[in-house]
């Protein structure tokens, strides 16, 4: 009797703990779960403090900076301005409280068309009110200087060319561009130089990067520096325009000297691309590219025709006696160019060759290249 008595007790005992075991973990699932519910509040509610006051600091971005204040604001937006040296301006102006703000507004709204011009603005318009009048802005069109640069000129071509149209002189600008300090300036406002400029072997910093086309200023005399900048300006929207800008692992160097040799080569638009492509297949295979207008280049002359004791010039620029691209750009090349540089004809030609008679023949080894050649000498 004594041990049934002992063996119940047992059981009660061991019921009574297992009870007290069951109620501690409903105790320990009740205070995790109040645990977890509040950091999942506390989470919400943080994620929706942050995200609350991102809303309200981008909807106070895009609002007015003052909107009781109407005093009229005159604005230049400069021919060639891209909208992230517009939003700058806008901010300078305190006109927008955040060029970030505005640059990618923009992008979002898919806004473009923004005119050069002088405006009249005030702290009381909201972004999508300047946005509006800088896209139905009064554009000049007499302009007390101007001047046209074409595609494939050599830096110290544009320079003569400017110096003709304008008040500056070539000295100027030939001071200017080799100004250490002032390239290392432009270095850090441009996303398309680099530290490759300050080469030592590079005979002009800026060969490459001052984009042909046509320039109007408002002012009859203009300065080297707005030249200048005018043209890295317009070469920077190019490259934002083409989406090239946004692209990471892409040497703007590289690119610009890629692109200057297809404008020195290429006649056409088609064949560009093409002759971008025999370039890709030279660099792949490791073979020297033999680009002639690289060799007028390294002599520092334009040469009527490339004979073969000028091919002997020890230069960085000469592709005939060194492999790969040249130090740098060897011209200023125009948007096309630029584009076919970034994209070349996927074929398996290392050989071209422009006849006399304007014909370009493409060839895929020596051989038949030679056979070409010999037919119009």
């Amino acid at each position: 009797m004594a041990d049934d008595h002992s063996k119940k007790l047992a059981k009660q005992e061991l019921k009574e703990k297992h009870r007290k075991k069951m109620e501690e973990k409903k105790k320990e699932a009740s205070m995790v779960r109040k645990i977890v519910l509040i950091l999942f509040l506390i989470t919400i509610i943080a994620v929706g403090a942050v995200g609350f006051g991102s809303y309200r600091y981008v909807i106070g971005a895009i609002g007015p900076t003052d909107e009781n204040d109407e005093e009229e604001i005159g604005v230049t937006i400069p021919i060639g301005s891209t909208p992230d040296s517009i939003g700058e301006i806008l901010e300078e102006k305190d006109l927008i409280s955040s060029s970030t703000v505005f640059k990618y507004y923009i992008r979002f709204q898919n806004e473009s068309g923004f005119q050069a011009g002088d405006y009249l603005l005030s702290r009381s318009m909201g972004m999508d009110e300047i946005i509006e009048d800088l896209k139905d802005g009064k554009v000049y069109e007499d302009y007390a200087t101007s001047f046209t640069i074409p595609e494939g000129l050599w830096l110290e071509d544009i320079f003569a060319k400017v110096a003709e149209e304008t008040n500056v002189k070539v000295e100027e600008l030939e001071e200017l561009a080799q100004d250490e300090q002032y390239l290392g300036e432009l270095i850090e406002r441009y996303d398309i130089l680099t530290e490759d400029i300050l080469s030592e072997d590079i005979r002009e910093p800026l060969e490459g990067y001052l984009f042909p086309a046509r320039y109007d200023f408002v002012d009859e005399e203009v300065t080297a520096t707005q030249v200048i900048e005018s043209m890295l300006d317009r070469m920077t929207g190019v490259m934002e325009e083409q989406g090239i800008i946004a692209l990471e692992n892409v040497s703007f160097h590289e690119l610009l000297t890629k692109a200057s040799i297809i404008e020195g080569e290429a006649s056409t638009d088609e064949e560009r691309y093409t002759i971008s492509g025999v370039i890709a297949n030279r660099l792949n295979v490791d073979m020297p590219l033999q680009m002639d207008p690289t060799v007028a280049y390294a002599h520092g002359e334009h040469l009527e025709r490339t004979l073969n004791e000028d091919l002997e010039i020890e230069s960085p620029y000469n592709t005939y006696n060194r492999n790969g691209l040249p130090i740098g750009p060897i011209n200023n090349p125009g948007a096309n160019s630029i584009i076919a540089a970034m994209e070349p004809e996927i074929h398996q030609y290392l050989y071209f060759y422009h006849s006399p008679d304007g014909e370009v023949y493409f060839t895929e080894n020596y051989s038949d290249h030679t056979e070409i050649v010999n037919e119009y000498q």
